[in-house]
């Protein structure tokens, strides 16, 4: 199973054609304003709107064989604690090795931009290379679940 924490995901495509080609069911979990796929391997999850709604959905259900798509490192920390493989869109793989980095630099990148209300936050933009990289550690991620 793959869960794609969907809203504002810039790789739903790529899932859809990974998971199609490998016959695996897709997740795309948001609070709406996605729109379904006519693929019948892939589900639309809406959750109530809310903070972290979609998060909790995913951390909920995704373990150990499952993949999950994020970007939202709390997520990927949670995923990774029950067993599940995580993919950011940017090709990042995040596993028990590095996931409690991610969150502590997450945390105090947080900790700075409240502290200084002028340090603007944003990074690079999404590019081919990051899509590219996406699909790489995703076809590489579905075999090492498939083994």
């Amino acid at each position: 199973m793959i869960y794609v924490d969907a809203d504002a995901c810039p790789v739903k495509a790529e899932v859809e054609r990974v998971a199609t080609r490998h016959k695996l069911t897709v997740a795309m979990v948001s609070n709406g304003g996605i729109r379904p796929s006519p693929n019948p391997i892939i589900e639309t999850v809406i959750v109530p709107d809310g903070p972290d709604e979609a998060d909790m959905w995913i951390a909920e259900r995704a373990g150990k064989g499952d993949i999950v798509v994020t970007g939202d490192i709390p997520l990927a920390a949670r995923a990774v604690d029950g067993g599940a493989l995580v993919v950011k869109p940017n090709g990042e793989a995040l596993t028990a090795a590095n996931v409690k980095q991610a969150l502590a630099t997450r945390d105090l990148m947080t900790d700075l931009r409240a502290a200084d209300p002028f340090r603007q936050g944003g990074g690079r933009p999404f590019s081919k290379a990051d899509r590219s990289r996406f699909l790489d550690t995703l076809e590489r991620l579905v075999r090492q679940v498939a083994r």
